[in-house]
């Protein structure tokens, strides 16, 4: 387990050097002049050297990513072009946000899309398999600004329970928090519940028949039994995978449903560096979405391992 560790991590410093890389040098094919930007309506050429020399935008790409590579060994992500702040204090203060969304969306993917996945395997072609892919099928189709408009009307407007948009710190009040998120968390999760539930489906049905299983079942084990015992166990394997993958898309930034909700996340971070061209902006937050990625895969596998005795004695 210890050498497995070793070498995907020693895989994840070349993926990460490669991300940075790619996406240093597509972020000069976006349109426009950073320092003209920058310098005002008057577009003073004085002023505008002086922002080009500032942040080496007068030097070759490569020697303005070296000076970059440099500064991030150092723990150093830039400064923020628009905000005048240093990358990682940006980070600091927008991860929390987004992290907490993430969680409380893939808990609800989790106790939806899980049980009805199971319980549609279980019962295949029953009014229960129709109900459970009929909401799947509506979770896949309805896009989640869509979803999220209709819930403000309805829970905000009309009734007035929760409220329509910002967000307030769990630290000043934990039960306004929670109705802050409740909305969006629901149409992230509602989303992914029905990816979910689909391979959960999936997994479960390929498991169900398998000869283990039919042993059990023929030996007079409960059904219960059966399916959460040795069963889901063995299914759990691809939902992990999945979970891991959606996780991290999730904390790389919910786009469109932090627009609608007014949540200061890490997707309106990114839209914003994008559209002001902050490049050390966009660089920081695709290095902590990258190494994102790379550590829940790593969990991913590390779990996989746990719920499957085959996976830990390979």
């Amino acid at each position: 387990m210890l050498r497995f560790l070793a070498r995907r991590l020693a895989l994840a410093v070349p993926t990460l050097v490669l991300a940075s890389m790619i996406i240093f040098a597509l972020q000069q094919l976006l349109p426009g002049d950073t320092a003209t930007a920058l310098s005002g309506e008057e577009r003073d050429p004085e002023v505008i050297a002086f922002i080009r020399a500032k942040y080496h935008l007068d030097q070759p790409l490569p020697v303005r990513y070296a000076y970059w590579a440099t500064g991030v060994l150092q723990g150093d992500l830039g400064e923020s072009i628009r905000l005048q702040k240093p990358v990682i204090e940006l980070i600091r203060e927008k991860l929390p946000v987004t992290l907490e969304l993430a969680c409380l969306a893939m808990l609800v993917a989790l106790v939806i899309g899980v049980p009805m996945g199971i319980l549609s395997a279980v019962r295949p072609g029953t009014w229960i398999d129709g109900l459970a892919n009929g909401v799947a099928l509506w979770g896949l189709s309805v896009p989640n600004f869509w979803l999220g408009i209709l819930m403000i009307l309805l829970f905000s407007v009309q009734l007035g329970w929760l409220p329509a948009s910002g967000y307030v710190p769990p630290g000043e009040d934990l039960l306004e928090n929670l109705r802050s998120m409740a909305m969006p968390a629901f149409v992230l999760g509602n989303a992914i519940a029905a990816v979910m539930m689909r391979h959960t489906r999936a997994a479960m049905l390929g498991v169900l028949q398998s000869d283990y299983v039919r042993t059990a079942r023929a030996k007079g084990v409960p059904t219960a039994r059966v399916v959460l015992r040795h069963a889901l166990p063995n299914a759990a394997i691809p939902i992990i995978t999945l979970g891991a993958l959606e996780f991290g898309q999730l904390l790389s930034g919910a786009v469109l449903t932090e627009q609608v909700f007014s949540v200061p996340g890490f997707g309106k971070l990114m839209v914003d560096a994008v559209f002001n061209r902050d490049f050390a902006t966009v660089q920081g937050v695709v290095i902590c979405t990258a190494a994102t990625y790379i550590l829940l895969n790593l969990a991913a596998d590390l779990a996989s391992a746990l719920v499957n005795p085959k996976l830990r004695r390979a």
